[in-house]
Parts: structure tokens; C-alpha cells; sequence
């Protein structure tokens, strides 16, 4: 064990798992494995929406660098917190994938980009209004529900990792070739022996490691490409309102508030969720704290032309897998953010990181956000209630979106926003009948579904009524009260 990776008590109170403290380097070098995880996540909205506003790649860099900035004081926000505002769990900041697409629609109705940062702006503040609404739903996330959430979470973010794997790029000339996915499945081989050492410090930097050798294979190979990197400024503050003042549309709010409603459902789930990993005390008090950070994050991202701010999900399979839970890990990871913001070049450097490599450690990482949810859901007690059926329509109602991205196309826009997204979609089904199930009990029955019956072992009262005092099964056998075999018969229509 790392003698350095001391736990050292809060100021007050029981110590937590998430105030553990490290050494500098230790933390540093773990909060910098957070950045590399989500940073293809992070710079990805601001690509996509930039395009879209037809914006030149130095205004698209801008956008980025803006993205990083935010990103990073968003994250020290929630995990180092202040009265009101902040989880202080270990959860990393960003633009969220849940309102890119109607951003882009802002955009392309003649909006542009001032109408995004206007409709984020006050949408953001009416979700910080309503927080306490949100942070008052905690008795409705008992472990049937965040099980199948935290599940969801990481089956969500797999298509993710393979279209990584594949090299990010659908309009590439070598999308899904052997090469790409080939680097890919050594990057990932790689985390899984280094992962597998006795230094337990190696193994947990095993998804750190392994970024650097695949990115030291793809530059030995030809597939990684630094030549970029000295082009462009050094330092660049991000300079507030650099595309102009906001402008304020009502549709372009009303839609950004539905995006709202979603970020707020999502992270609430990885609040949850991070909560049950590193095995911490969540209750709506720190829900809501951390829904006010996001909120506030999300207001005042427009000023330093950034987007609505969430918790990633990616990152909270890193914890899950490394079992760093220290919320400080996290601030130092927000912090070197930070830096990547005012420095571009540092930026310019991780975007260098080829994108197979971020997705063979990104299979492993989803896939133990997903082993967390089934480890939460084996805790679960399934007999004489309705929770088997409560996880099933769930998950699957979740993997709808993910499994038929357009299935929703022809939907109103605010019902295909929200639903969309797998994890809204199965935390609304797995709420509405965890509700409807366990707490509305009237009409439930111990046998009123298929379901309820396949959950464990049921015996007829007709087939107890056959036994006789004495009988016993001794290897498989029944046994009378005098010692005689009982014969058995696979014969339902035989006489008892």
C-alpha cells in the first residue's frame, strides 16, 4: 500500500471517504487522469455547436479554450464547495451533452450564438430557482432505482467509447480500421495488466499509463500527430462576452429551460450514483447543494462564452475503478483545467492524445460504471414485489435512445429532448414505477405478475400438502421418517 495515500480526518465531524487527502504529486497526477478522461467529452460540445454557427477555427479554439476555463471553476465549485453551493464530492465539471443538439437548433433558427448564450443564462437561473424541488426527491432514489440508473449511466456511454475506439471521426477515411481499433484494444489491454500489478499506486494510474504508452505506440506508428501543437497563442484568457452581448429569445428559453429539467435529473442520478460508489452520505440537503453549483456554473458560463455545465459520467467510472474517492483529486483536476484554458498550448497538447487510445480506456471505464449499477441492484430484494419489473422496463426504456438514436424524431422537440438521452429516460421510468409500485401499494398483490414469480424459488402449497411428518432430501433425494426413498415424479396430472 502507498504509505503517502494517508486519509487525514475533516475538520470537523466523522471523516469521509471523499475528504481523503493525498500527496501533491499523488493528487495532481490522479486529478490529471480525470482531465484526459473527459476531455474529448468536454471539447466536443464547443466543436459541434461552433461548426454550426459557421464560426472559423480560431473562434471555434476560443469556444474550447472558454469550455476548459469554465469546466475547471465549475468542478473546484462542486467538489471544494461553499454554504449553498457545491457537493464536495468527486465529480468533474463540463458542458453538457444534453443541450447540444437544441443549441445547434437556436443556432440554425436564426438565433445564433448570442441567442445560446442568452437562453443558458436565464434558463440556468429559473433551475437554481427550483432547486429545492429537485434536491427534496432523494426517498425516491432507493437502491432499485439508483442501481438502475448508475447501470443505465455506463451502457449509455459505450457507444461513446467505441465511436472513440473507431477514431471519433464517422467522416474519416480511416474510421473503424483495423489500426484504429486495433490501438484501441492495446490501450485497453494495457490498463487491464497494469491494473492486474502488485504496486498499488501503478494500478490505480493504470488508465493514466495506459494513455501515455498508446500514445507513445500511436507516435511510433504514424497515428498520432503532434506537429500542431506550437501553432497558435500560449496564454489566452478567455475575454467575456468575445462574440457579443446575449440576446433573449422566449422559445430559445423555453427550450433551454427543458434542456434545464434534464441536466438537473441527470445530475442528480451521478450525484447519486458517485455518492454510492464512494460510499458517502447523500441526502437532499447535498443534493441540492450541488444542483445549485451546477446552476450557478451554468448562468455565469456565458460570460466567458461557455455553455450549461453537468457532472460527466465518464468520470465517475474513474473513481469507480481507480477507488480514489478524494473530492480534492477532483479540484486538482478542475484546477489543471483551469490551466488549460489560459494556456492553449497545454490544451493543444491533450488534443494531441489520439482519440482509439481514449477509447480502449474509455471501454473499461464505462464498463465499471455499469458493474457498479449491477453491484448496487444485487443488494436489491426481489421476492414478493415488483422490483425485477421496476429495473427491466427501466433499463430497457433507457436503452431505447441509445440502441434507435432517431426513434424519437417525429416527437415534439421538448418530449425528444428529454427522452433522448438514455439516462433521463430510464431515471424518469425507474422514479414514475418505483413509485407506482412501492409506493402506492393498492392493488399490489405477492403474485400479480410473471415477474414476481421468476424472482426466487416458489413452491406450491399443493406440493407442501404432499409431505409427511419425517420426510427430509439428503443428497438430492427425499427421505421418509423411517428411512425409505421416496420416488419423484415429473408427472403434474399424478394423484398426491
Amino acid at each position: 500500500m502507498n504509505t503517502k495515500n494517508k486519509t487525514r480526518p475533516a475538520a470537523s465531524g466523522p471523516a469521509r471517504p471523499e475528504d481523503q487527502r493525498l500527496s501533491i504529486g499523488s493528487t495532481f497526477a490522479y486529478g490529471f487522469q480525470h482531465v484526459l478522461t473527459m476531455y474529448g467529452g468536454i471539447i466536443a460540445p464547443p466543436l459541434i455547436i461552433g461548426a454550426a454557427a459557421g464560426m472559423s477555427s480560431q473562434d471555434i479554439g476560443l469556444l474550447i479554450a472558454a469550455c476548459l476555463f469554465v469546466g475547471g471553476l465549475a468542478t473546484i465549485l462542486q467538489t471544494v464547495g461553499i454554504p449553498f453551493f457545491g457537493s464536495q464530492l468527486p465529480l468533474v465539471q463540463g458542458v453538457s451533452f444534453a443541450g447540444v443538439s437544441t443549441m445547434v437548433a437556436i443556432v440554425h433558427g436564426g438565433g445564433g450564438i448570442q441567442a445560446v448564450f442568452g437562453s443558458v443564462i436565464v434558463a440556468s437561473l429559473i433551475g437554481l430557482a427550483i432547486t429545492p424541488l429537485f434536491s427534496k426527491i432523494i426517498k425516491f432514489f432507493p437502491p432499485v432505482v439508483t442501481g438502475t440508473v448508475i447501470t443505465t449511466i455506463g451502457l449509455t456511454l459505450m457507444p461513446v467509447a467505441a465511436n472513440w475506439a473507431m477514431g471519433g471521426n464517422a467522416a474519416a477515411p480511416n474510421y473503424g480500421s483495423v489500426a484504429n481499433i486495433g490501438l484501441a484494444a492495446a490501450t485497453m489491454g494495457i490498463v487491464l495488466l497494469l491494473s492486474k500489478v502488485g504496486n498499488a499506486a501503478i494500478s490505480r494510474l493504470s488508465i493514466l499509463l495506459a494513455m501515455v504508452i498508446g500514445t507513445v505506440i500511436a507516435l511510433a506508428t504514424g497515428m498520432a500527430d503532434f506537429s500542431k501543437v506550437g501553432q497558435g497563442p500560449i496564454v489566452a484568457f478567455p475575454t467575456p462576452f468575445a462574440f457579443g452581448a446575449p440576446t433573449f429569445e422566449i422559445a430559445s428559453i423555453v427550450s433551454m429551460l427543458i434542456v434545464i429539467l434534464v441536466t438537473l435529473t441527470e445530475t442528480s442520478a451521478d450525484i447519486i450514483a458517485v455518492g454510492e460508489i464512494v460510499g458517502t452520505k447523500v441526502d437532499s440537503k447535498r443534493i441540492g447543494n450541488g444542483l445549485r453549483a451546477d446552476m450557478l456554473s451554468s448562468a455565469v458560463s456565458p460570460l466567458f462564452n461557455s455553455f450549461t455545465q453537468s457532472a460527466f459520467a465518464q468520470n465517475v467510472g474513474l473513481v469507480a475503478i481507480t477507488g480514489i474517492k478524494s473530492r480534492f483529486v477532483v479540484s486538482a483536476g478542475g484546477l489543471i483545467l483551469v490551466v488549460l484554458g489560459v494556456l492553449p498550448v497545454l490544451g493543444r497538447v491533450v488534443a494531441a492524445v489520439p482519440t482509439p487510445v481514449l477509447g480502449g480506456a474509455g471501454v473499461v471505464l464505462f464498463g465499471t460504471v455499469a458493474a457498479s449499477g449491477i453491484r448496487t441492484l444485487s443488494k436489491v430484494e426481489y421476492r414478493n414485489n415488483m422490483n425485477l419489473i421496476i429495473v427491466a422496463a427501466s433499463i430497457g426504456f433507457g436503452m431505447i435512445p441509445i440502441a434507435a438514436p432517431k426513434f424519437y424524431d417525429q416527437f415534439p422537440s421538448w418530449f425528444s429532448t428529454i427522452f433522448h438521452s438514455g439516462i433521463s429516460s430510464a431515471a424518469i421510468m425507474a422514479i414514475l414505477l418505483n413509485v407506482l409500485f412501492n409506493h402506492f401499494k393498492a392493488g399490489n398483490s405477492d403474485n400479480q405478475s410473471v415477474f414476481v414469480a421468476g424472482t426466487g424459488r416458489v413452491v406450491s402449497e399443493a406440493d407442501i400438502a404432499c409431505l409427511a411428518h419425517g420426510d427430509r432430501f439428503e443428497n438430492g433425494k427425499l427421505i421418509d421418517a423411517e428411512g425409505k426413498e421416496v420416488p419423484l415424479t415429473s408427472d403434474t396430472s399424478a394423484e398426491h
